[in-house]
């Protein structure tokens, strides 16, 4: 539960470092006097979306941060998912905001504001006014009874199972379209399958036919350097063979005389052997060129066909030819195949419909039970709130299958006898809607381990007897191991507090700062008498509030 709230340079707080407490507290104030601006700053904690023009002028950045204790909640597992260090008597939520950006931290590590969100909806819940509009959502009404239900494990198995059953259907339409759509142009697959097939094609083949044309382009170019090559080469008188034989006969000829000739004959015996295999090679070739017109025309032709097939097809290489062909020959082959692909699937579909169906029929039972037990505490929870005669019910009609399952959630609401039952948000006043928000909060409560509770005018169109049922109902909402915060302008709802905040603002030369603090006992009755009384505080308003608090 919230500890400790420090807040800096945000909107019309200079600075403010204030305790909390568990149990049941009140706020108030004068309107406008900033119980929005700490409501405010407690939302950017729990990963409201921040605006740098709530930085206070003058001010280059603001900071709000919170101390929780979590050592009743089980709320480690989020921490060690996300990798954060884990503190159950310390936790500590900061956000910074600057005039460029805006930062967000949870026991001093960097987290999205996703992350802050999703860890800030287990630590406090925000009631204000406004959210007296979720009477109207039939999501809410839902989500109300599945928490009464604690149906969570069946609902997201069933979940699971639904958006597999919505995949599969997915996956069944797009390959009815398919099939459809290659049985319309079957002909002209198998037409063009046919065409790349009997061209025979092969991988490598361009490059080595573009080679070979390259070189029958060139035979008599290629004949005339080899012929003369193997001119230089072999010819008796002046080859270059024959002469490195004769210059290794002359050294031969004075070895006995100059002992580095022997020397000099192996080398060159080195390279007359080389130069004889150059020699050999280069005179196979030449008889094994030729200028042949009709196969240069044969490798022209074919390597036309391959050109015009991928221009056809718009493929780089015949590698990407040889890549067309076989996709078409899986989609004929689909196509031969489709209605036992289409059964496959529609079996598959079937399956996971009944699957999701006999857990929707689970969840529908699990739904039923608990609106029974809605029904019966909400009886509880109105009648002391000046209903006497009020009738709740919860109707649950079947539906499609869909994401939640099928059934459809309406509370109807009836303040007496005479009326018949309607839906809440048509017929209730709004003070009524007030006391069954505040009835459905306290029941939640119970089934949910939430650590803060704040009520933000949830008394309003209520007074007297009322608001402080209400209060007591709130207060003992505060015992049960939670915190409960209520702002209100209500001295009834005020005085049954355990700890009371006020507050106030100030006009300086510095422009307008609004302030809280924590009451002491004398301060809170002068607070409450006010409340009863108006500015002018009287004595009868004095001994009036002190009769509000018991003193």
């Amino acid at each position: 539960m919230l500890r400790q709230l420090y807040i800096k340079n945000f909107t019309l707080i200079d600075e403010l470092d204030i305790e909390w407490h568990e149990g049941f507290s009140v706020m108030t104030g004068e309107t406008g006097a900033g119980k929005s601006i700490i409501l405010g700053a407690i939302g950017l904690l729990l990963g409201q979306r921040a605006d740098s023009k709530a930085i206070k002028q003058g001010a280059d950045r603001c900071v709000i941060e919170a101390h929780f204790d979590l050592s009743r909640y089980e709320l480690k597992p989020f921490f060690d998912d996300n990798d954060i260090e884990y503190d159950a008597n310390d936790t500590i939520i900061r956000r910074e905001i600057s005039s460029t950006k805006s930062r967000a931290f949870i026991n001093d590590t960097p987290v999205a504001l996703s992350m802050l969100k999703e860890l800030g909806e287990q630590l406090v819940d925000i009631h204000s006014q406004h959210q007296n509009l979720l009477l109207n959502k039939q999501d809410f009404q839902l989500s109300v009874v599945d928490i009464i239900a604690n149906n969570h494990r069946t609902l997201n198995e069933y979940q699971q199972l639904y958006h597999d059953y919505q995949v599969a259907l997915q996956q069944l339409s797009a390959l009815r379209e398919d099939i459809e759509r290659n049985r319309q142009q079957a002909d002209f697959l198998q037409f063009q399958f046919e065409e790349l097939e009997q061209a025979n094609l092969v991988e490598g083949e361009q490059e080595e036919l573009e080679q070979q044309s390259e070189t029958m382009s060139h035979a008599e170019e290629i004949k005339s350097a080899l012929y003369d090559a193997d001119n230089q080469l072999n010819s008796e008188q002046q080859g270059a063979v024959s002469a490195v034989r004769q210059a290794n006969h002359a050294l031969s000829s004075i070895s006995s005389v100059l002992p580095t000739a022997n020397e000099l004959m192996e080398r060159l015996e080195s390279c007359h052997i080389e130069l004889k295999d150059i020699a050999d090679e280069v005179s196979r070739l030449l008889e094994r060129t030729d200028f042949n017109p009709a196969e240069l025309d044969q490798i022209n032709n074919r390597l036309d066909r391959l050109y015009e097939l991928e221009k056809k097809y718009h493929a780089e290489n015949v590698e990407g030819l040889i890549t067309q062909r076989d996709t078409l020959k899986q989609q004929l082959a689909a196509i031969e195949n489709s209605d036992e692909a289409v059964a496959e699937l529609e079996a598959k579909c079937q399956q996971l419909k009944t699957q999701s169906q006999q857990l929707a029929d689970m969840l529908t039972k699990q739904r039923q039970k608990a609106a029974k037990e809605i029904e019966q505490q909400m009886q509880k929870r109105l009648v002391p709130l000046g209903m006497p005669h009020v009738r709740f019910s919860v109707s649950i009609t079947k539906t499609e299958l869909a994401k939640s399952g099928q059934d459809q959630i309406s509370f109807l609401f009836s303040a007496n006898t005479s009326t018949p039952l309607q839906p809440v948000s048509l017929v209730a006043s709004g003070g009524e809607i007030a006391r069954v928000m505040l009835s459905l909060k306290a029941m939640i409560s119970g089934a949910v381990k939430l650590p803060t509770i704040i009520f933000d005018e949830i008394d309003t169109g209520v007074s007297g007897k009322i608001a402080e049922k209400m209060a007591e109902m709130m207060r003992e909402m505060g015992e049960a191991n939670r915190q409960v915060i209520s702002i209100t302008h209500l001295p009834q709802i005020a005085a049954l507090g355990s700890h009371h905040y006020r507050v106030s603002k100030e006009e300086t030369t510095h422009g307008t700062t609004s302030h809280l603090h924590e009451l002491t006992n004398e301060e809170r009755i002068r607070e409450i008498a006010q409340m009863v009384s108006g500015s002018d505080v009287s004595e009868a308003a004095i001994a009036n509030a002190k009769q509000l608090l018991k003193l």
